[in-house]
């Protein structure tokens, strides 16, 4: 577990209470330094986000922005790529005071993830920028680089004096996943990081806990009292989480070929919010507690056996997206005729506690699927008796809560009720709570959370280098089965997945929701 560090000495801000979070978070003296900003994430996320920080008035005057990568750019090249960057990407109005206050410690060192001699360039721009911007020697180092480069880039930081903090400043890494592709290989990236930076330093990023949506999992579980008496298995029947997804992989396969989406999105997204809608309450809302119990959880997590019969893979095939047809994965650019990669990925999942016997959790992902969704679905068991003649209730399902995460945020409660008339005919509503029209704040994008978060030492949303091992020692015996047994079932893009997918529950009596 992480320590929680204070903030470096002599800065203190004395417009927030520790205790009152409606008041902003503001970030202290401080910088980053963004490795792979040449890359698409650093331009459509990270760029934009820190513009829209310091935009709200979230980050100090005096932030510092460093690009690392191996462009022959000027710090004035360098500088119209961000402000290219943050006019096509960030969600705040563009200010022209911000962006000049921002643009004055925007700096760039060329240079390569082995090259002692750029390394040592980089030491010298953040001590001349602790010096004149006073950034008081507080970096996070931005790893948007793929994991093969994390102990090039580790060894050059701590080899510079980079890593380690002193007495009165801190050093932090942010590491984009995935987070290794195996439990072997999870362990080893976590081993040479910790070798460098301490556990409490190291901040994983999994964007989707930064959704404000994710968040409101714990606040709704948690504040109200409405729900806590139903979350167990003597009333919920099964749990369904899909991330959905209606885009092609075209383009990308020298990212996801080979990867697929059970290590893409199932390890990571899925499995975290898994964690924490099946946690216990902890103790206190602080970053230690939430992580303690998310562990327990993962602890006690694991796949349903037999694999053959509660598992399901799949490759989009050629078909219709909405009006539009579209290829087959292996007729995307980049991708082998012969791809084995999944692009939907199915699993049932048990929780070995009191409170999740007996509960099955399906988790699904996929390409090309019927729209755009990631939603979490609780199921309820049917009432043990019905006083209603049968006809009465042919149009009554099973009660369900839906935690919609995107596009739609928002909650749905579905229930039985009666239809008017004179005759007694029950039928499914729905109660939908919505953020867009329950509230007039624009809820933070995901990756301004975290970085803020990350820059004020706040751990909470950050899986901790426990559950990423946790995470794959869960999956790791499903990608294990898979392999080997050929290509998985095609599906027509613009569905909902394979057939064997939907086999998987019905053999239970059960079936997938149509969001």
């Amino acid at each position: 577990m992480r320590e929680h560090q204070t903030p470096a000495a002599g800065w203190t801000n004395p417009l927030r209470d520790p205790q009152d979070k409606r008041l902003p978070r503001i970030a202290g003296p401080g910088g980053m330094v963004i490795f792979g900003v040449t890359g698409d994430l650093a331009r459509r996320k990270l760029l934009p986000a820190i513009y829209d920080l310091a935009n709200r008035g979230l980050l100090p005057a005096s932030f510092a922005l460093v690009g690392y990568g191996r462009r022959d750019w000027s710090k004035e090249y360098f500088e119209s790529y961000v402000r290219d960057a943050v006019t096509a990407g960030a969600r705040t109005p563009f200010r022209e005071h911000v962006w000049r206050r921002l643009a004055e410690g925007i700096h760039f060192v060329r240079g390569t993830f082995d090259d002692d001699a750029a390394f040592d360039r980089l030491a010298g721009t953040l001590a001349e920028l602790d010096a004149s911007r006073g950034t008081a020697g507080n970096w996070a180092y931005y790893l948007s680089i793929p994991p093969d480069n994390f102990p090039d880039v580790c060894h050059q930081l701590d080899r510079a004096g980079l890593a380690a903090a002193g007495p009165d400043n801190w050093r932090r890494v942010i590491i984009e996943k995935p987070f290794g592709h195996d439990l072997a290989s999870a362990r080893e990236l976590n081993r040479i990081v910790n070798q460098v930076f301490p556990e409490s330093s190291v901040f994983r990023i999994d964007h989707y806990l930064g959704k404000e949506t994710v968040q409101n999992i714990l606040a709704m579980r948690f504040a109200n009292q409405l729900f806590d008496p139903l979350w167990n298995s003597h009333y919920i029947d099964h749990v369904q989480i899909t991330m959905a997804e209606d885009i092609g992989l075209g383009g990308r396969a020298g990212y996801y070929d080979g990867i697929g989406a059970a290590r893409d999105v199932i390890q990571n997204h899925l499995l975290q919010l898994l964690a924490l809608v099946a946690m216990e309450e902890p103790i206190a809302f602080t970053p230690e507690e939430l992580q303690a119990e998310k562990v327990k959880v993962l602890r006690a997590t694991e796949a349903v056996r037999p694999l053959s019969k509660t598992t399901a893979r799949g490759q989009y095939a050629a078909g219709w997206q909405g009006s539009h047809q579209v290829r087959g994965l292996r007729e995307e650019e980049g991708f082998d005729a012969e791809s084995t990669t999944e692009t939907y990925a199915a699993c049932t999942l048990q929780i070995n506690s009191r409170r999740w016997a007996g509960v099955p959790f399906y988790l699904r992902t996929g390409k090309r699927l019927g729209r755009r969704v990631t939603e979490i679905a609780l199921v309820f068991k049917t009432a043990p008796h019905l006083p209603f003649a049968d006809t009465m209730t042919q149009a009554l399902g099973a009660n369900a809560m839906v935690i919609r995460v995107q596009p739609d945020e928002g909650v749905l409660m579905r229930f039985g009720s009666k239809v008017p008339g004179s005759t007694m005919e029950v039928r499914d509503v729905n109660m939908d709570f919505s953020y867009a029209e329950s509230f007039t704040e624009q809820a933070p994008e995901a990756y301004e959370r975290l970085i803020l978060d990350a820059l004020l030492d706040e751990a909470s949303l950050f899986p901790t280098n426990e559950e990423v091992e946790l995470s794959w020692r869960i999956l790791d015996p499903v990608i294990e089965y898979w392999a080997g047994r050929g290509r998985p079932e095609d599906y027509p893009a613009g569905t909902w997945g394979p057939a064997s997918a939907d086999r998987m529950l019905a053999r239970a009596g059960r079936t997938w929701r149509r969001p």
